[in-house]
């Protein structure tokens, strides 16, 4: 059993989710807006995926004071952050580069409102 196993069976990490920061990629296309950009839909349909698994539970696009997207956020349910990674590096935005994958940061969480 892991570190991040044991902490989870015994509820300190009960509230622990990671946070994936992407940035815009070398594709990217600066002028367009995030559901304008290429391989949208296949990208759509990969991400749905993952939230049907629960495994995405919030994210969206990083944008500037025009609305224009810099780059994504996701908050993803996962036990550690090599999972992290291996569950999104088959994402076509990834994979084409729309977005590149930053870092992954272990975020726990103390303030919910929806609690």
């Amino acid at each position: 059993m892991t570190r991040d196993e044991r902490l989870l069976k015994i509820g300190v990490m009960k509230d622990v989710k990671f946070l994936a920061f992407s940035s815009a990629g070398p594709n990217r296309e600066f002028t367009k807006s995030t559901r304008e950009q290429p391989f949208w839909d296949e990208h759509a349909a990969f991400i749905d995926q993952l939230v049907d698994a629960g495994f995405i539970l919030m994210g969206g696009p990083l944008v500037d004071d025009a609305c224009l997207p810099q780059g994504a956020l996701l908050i993803v349910n996962a036990e550690n952050e090599n999972e992290v990674r291996e569950k999104l590096k088959d994402d076509p935005w990834f994979t084409h580069g729309i977005l590149k994958l930053e870092s992954v940061k272990r975020w726990q969480i103390f303030i919910d409102v929806r609690k």
